[in-house]
């Protein structure tokens, strides 16, 4: 990794508007960067006990030394901490703390670190000020960025949650050196993903294998400004922004089959694989874009079957929140930077799921209602 990497810049015009930053060596200048955006004086900082070892000291003193009184927090790693347990002890923290208005709530993590952090300041006080600092790839390109927080019930995923923007994103690509490689795939299975829907300029790279090469902020940065455009002309997923779900119906599905064992990329991987067999099956993706998709998965080490069964997964699809009464609304990819939103019935789901796997069904109706 070539530490003296041009930083880049993105800003997101939501909200108030806020600034993604991808460079090196990010973390050790936390707290000069976010001096100048935050206003108050302590920072409630929220990490995992998987990042706190590696990073949480060296943000703490960046913090310290920019005049910022620090209260951190540690939660258990992995997805079994977004539940609202953990919110309700994050908001006692906030309380017990003095945290204030104009104080503000820092993640240092992945994706369920930024989730669980971002619901938390979401609703403590009605919303106090919020930064994320993703350490893995798959936060970076995705998670921290769009104002999605939101934690985990027992009958799905991030079915608790608000819309709450951050102040500012700081990715450290740094961070990604000490990610062991599944991890790093996890992120991997999102870049792909937004190379399908953002078009050739990024699916190129994600044909042979991404590493941890200089060449990382430049997809980083190329996967925040999609996700940017998308945002900030469908803030609160109303339309456009449910592009960015591709394969992820199918995805939380297998992550709710397997218990939540089965790690976001790698469900989100196979939900890609299925939904892209399925449109082709559906005469909607050519077999060369979808040899494409399959043969980028496979390249990046990531699975593209699921031992689960169409009906398994259109049980545990029915409860996704993009469901709306009878209907669901599919990510469905007709090629390389092109992909629709059909809505279909939710009787239809299974035999769709079915093609994606490879079987034959007839049950797979005509539903055309591409938004």
């Amino acid at each position: 990794m070539n530490t003296a990497a041009m930083e880049r810049e993105i800003y997101v015009n939501t909200g108030g508007g806020y600034k993604v930053t991808v460079g090196a060596g990010l973390i050790d200048r936390c707290g000069e960067l976010l001096r100048p955006v935050l206003t108050g004086d302590t920072v409630m900082l929220i990490t995992d006990t998987s990042v706190a070892p590696l990073y949480l000291k060296r943000a703490t003193s960046s913090l310290t030394n920019a005049g910022f009184r620090v209260v951190p927090y540690v939660i258990p790693a992995g997805e079994t901490s977004k539940n609202m347990a953990v919110i309700t002890s994050l908001l006692e923290l906030f309380a017990n703390s003095g945290l204030t208005r104009s104080d503000a709530v820092v993640s240092l993590g992945g994706g369920v670190v930024g989730d669980t952090a971002g619901f938390a300041a979401g609703v403590y006080m009605r919303g106090v000020a919020f930064v994320q600092i993703p350490t893995t790839l798959l936060a970076s390109v995705d998670a921290s960025v769009g104002g999605k927080t939101g934690v985990d019930l027992s009958a799905g995923k991030n079915l608790a949650g608000v819309f709450h923007q951050p102040k500012a994103v700081l990715c450290d690509v740094l961070c990604l050196d000490t990610l062991p490689s599944e991890v790093f795939a996890d992120g991997v299975a999102e870049v792909i993903k937004t190379g399908i829907l953002s078009g050739e300029e990024l699916f190129s790279h994600c044909e042979s294998r991404i590493d941890k090469s200089d060449n990382i902020i430049s997809i980083i940065e190329k996967c925040v400004i999609y996700k940017a455009k998308i945002v900030e002309e469908d803030e609160r997923d109303s339309g456009r922004r449910k592009l960015l779900n591709l394969g992820h119906t199918v995805g939380h599905a297998i992550e709710r089959l397997s218990g939540y064992t089965t790690s976001h990329g790698y469900a989100v991987a196979r939900g890609i694989a299925v939904i892209s067999r399925a449109a082709a099956a559906l005469g909607q993706l050519g077999a060369t874009e979808l040899d494409r998709i399959i043969s980028a998965l496979e390249a990046n080490s990531l699975p593209t079957t699921t031992e689960y069964t169409a009906t398994e997964l259109a049980a545990a699809a029915t409860s996704d929140k993009k469901r709306k009464g009878g209907t669901l609304t599919l990510v469905m990819p007709r090629g390389i930077g092109d992909c629709v939103l059909i809505d279909y019935p939710v009787d239809e789901l299974e035999g769709i799921f079915s093609l994606g796997l490879g079987g034959e069904s007839t049950s797979a109706g005509t539903s055309t209602g591409a938004l």
